[in-house]
């Protein structure tokens, strides 16, 4: 049997994984917060464009500003959420990796992939669906409404400067799908005066990049321009145990050339307009049987302008207008139930967002605007665009030992009516080491537009899911080291079964523990992560108490990098159980442990020479039934960046 896949192909049974801040830039400097001096400055400074280098190894690992958590800035020790942030260093060091794949070495998030570069993938936080996860794009949201996944599978990790990652319901902030967390991808950054650079890599498969930039900043404007080609010849998406016939052992490449452009000018102090862009264009060949060299054109963009400033000494405002777009254009194709031709999804954002300082804290105060228009080719949807109209109240504050969090969202959807979230956190330090924190939040996620209207597989009477998760957790902290650990539970009513003609399952659970750990010295950063959670249909039935597929239940990461003068050296070992492919839990798929290696030498102020050696086991193994992932890989980089002038 065949379903329409994230891009409305028909693809087999289960459709496989699909394709792992609101703020475009950090708030004005006039925001209020209650964090220190330092803090406040250095938020001016980013606002400013004037962007600081990356942290030094040396640096605490809770230094890290974070605006996706709360929707305003606050540092990673206040957020009463579970919070990542991955700087550009981190980044750097994913070489050859996608998107998705740096996600899943991040604690409590896993991967599912059609394959490598540019083909169809998803990421699941703590145990949820890919679907459940909300990917932003400097405040902007990119997906395809057609399945509701976040579109990573076009994203290159060049262009990208930083990523917040927050986990646990955040539809109270966010609106529907933000369920599991949100992943926010930030683009490259001003910085003050004129910074280049440039890089070359080449790899195994025929793997060639070359990419560079400017960042600049200087008197009332600022800004960043970054350019990137990636090419390779690539791997067999499928191998033999393929269902439906989509196994073809030719090799599956990926081309891509992509950009950002940013540009900021600071109209008074207080005052500021900020405008980005950013395209990503690939061809990838994929497999949906034999025969035929199947190929499709990939297509994402996304555009914002915004204008900050201050009305009152405790009130900063900002106002949104942002368009994003998720194309996937079938060129050819082995499978007869595939037509020619693009889907789309048009995605226009507007909003405005209000902060006051108050006794009580930061208080959000939110409007916006959601319309989403889909296309597909063939015979078009029933319906083809939706309007969400949502407003929204968030309050985040400190007090001595104390710290909460709380937020209420009301979503009017023009095809299911209203929808109301809500959201409240607490954190308690029980000395200056430990801190017991504790959440409640619940969630929404509406039908895509494939699951209620694709001819031949949708159910139009569909309604939303609706999500209730509680978190307990407990943190310690010594100087440049953090240790946590939380029980989650997630119960979700109404989850979408996957599969042709999908219903409503009356109840899922999710739960588990999730323990992390991380610390920075002069010349070493590690960290490790270990989760155990038991995702399951708790609906009575013939699949009852069986594991959701596709998501394994324990995992286990932990990477370091020692560095010494113009040397750093480092790995990063993963390790997961077996997963299944089918709700009976007939079709599983074997656990597995990689490990990548990594060295740099920087021989002198602008020029450093990295190798990466990825899987160095080669192990076989697969995250989506039937798909290969990546073997061993090599890569050598020659990167150019010389000191700001």
């Amino acid at each position: 049997m065949t379903v329409p896949n994230s891009r409305g192909r028909r693809r087999a049974l289960r459709t496989p994984a699909r394709r792992t801040r609101f703020a475009p830039s950090i708030p004005s400097p006039a925001l209020p917060t209650r964090a220190m001096p330092a803090l406040v400055l250095g938020l001016a400074l980013a606002s400013s464009g004037a962007q600081a280098q990356t942290t030094p190894p040396v640096a605490g690992p809770l230094d890290a500003v974070t605006v996706t958590a709360t929707r305003s800035p606050s540092r990673v020790s206040e957020a009463v959420a579970e919070v990542t942030v991955v700087e550009r260093d981190e980044i750097e060091r994913a070489t050859g990796h996608t998107l998705s794949e740096l996600l899943a070495r991040q604690p409590g998030l896993q991967v599912t992939s059609n394959g490598g570069l540019g083909k169809i993938s998803g990421i699941s936080i703590r145990g949820l669906e890919p679907r459940h996860t909300l990917l932003l794009v400097d405040g902007v949201r990119l997906g395809s409404a057609t399945v509701g996944t976040p579109s990573f599978d076009n994203l290159p990790l060049a262009l990208v400067d930083r990523i917040e990652i927050v986990r646990g319901p955040m539809s109270s902030l966010y609106g529907s799908d933000a369920v599991g967390g949100v992943v926010q991808v930030f683009t490259r950054r001003a910085q003050p005066g004129l910074v280049p650079n440039a890089f070359a890599t080449v790899g195994t498969n025929r793997y060639a990049q070359l990419g560079g930039g400017l960042a600049f900043g200087s008197g009332a404007f600022d800004g960043a321009v970054q350019l990137v080609h990636t090419g390779t010849s690539g791997f067999s998406a499928t191998n033999s145990r393929a269902r439906f016939g989509a196994y073809n052992p030719d090799a599956d490449g990926f081309n891509q050339n992509a950009g950002n452009f940013r540009l900021g000018w600071q109209l008074s102090p207080d005052w500021r307009i900020d405008a980005m862009a950013l395209e990503s264009q690939g061809t990838t060949r994929y497999d949906d049987g034999p025969g035929v060299d199947a190929r499709a054109k990939l297509k994402n963009s996304v555009q914002s302008l915004q204008a900050s400033g201050r009305l009152a000494p405790s009130w900063t405002t900002r106002a949104t207008l942002a368009r994003s777009a998720d194309v996937y254009d079938t060129l050819s194709s082995a499978s007869p139930f595939t037509p020619l031709g693009a889907t789309k999804t048009d995605q226009t954002q507007l909003a405005w967002e209000n902060l006051f300082a108050t006794p009580a804290g930061t208080l959000l105060a939110l409007v916006e605007r959601l319309e989403q228009t889909v296309s597909r080719p063939g015979q078009p949807y029933s319906v083809g665009d939706r309007t969400i109209d949502a407003a929204a109240l968030g309050l985040t504050g400190e007090s001595g030992r104390s710290a909460w969090q709380a937020g209420l969202r009301h979503d009017s959807n023009s095809q299911f009516g209203g929808q109301t979230t809500g959201r409240i956190g607490y954190g308690f330090a029980l000395t200056p080491a430990w801190r017991l924190g504790g959440s409640y939040g619940t969630s929404f996620v509406a039908p895509s537009f494939n699951q209620l209207y694709f001819p031949g597989f949708g159910s139009p009477n569909l309604q939303p899911e609706e999500g209730k998760h509680g978190e307990v957790s407990l943190r310690w902290t010594s100087g440049n080291q953090s240790l946590r650990t939380a029980w989650v539970d997630n119960r979700i009513r109404g989850y979408i079964a996957s599969g042709p003609l999908p219903t409503n399952v009356p109840s899922t659970r999710i739960d588990g523990l999730v323990t992390s750990w991380e610390g920075r010295w002069t010349s070493l950063v590690a960290g490790a992560s270990y989760e155990h959670l038991d995702p399951r249909n708790t609906t009575p039935g013939a699949n009852y108490d069986k594991q959701l597929i596709r998501r394994a239940k324990d995992a286990f990461r932990a990477q370091a990098d020692w560095l010494f003068g113009e040397y750093s050296v480092g790995g990063t070992v993963s390790a997961f159980s077996g997963r299944y492919e089918d709700a009976a839990n007939t079709l599983k798929m074997g656990g597995f442990t990689t490990l990548d290696l990594r060295a740099d030498w920087r021989y002198d102020r602008a020029w450093t020479v990295g190798l990466r050696v990825n899987n160095l086991t080669g192990k076989a193994y697969e995250t989506a039934y039937g798909f290969n992932q990546p073997g061993r890989e090599t890569y050598v980089t020659l990167r150019w960046s010389p000191p700001a002038k």
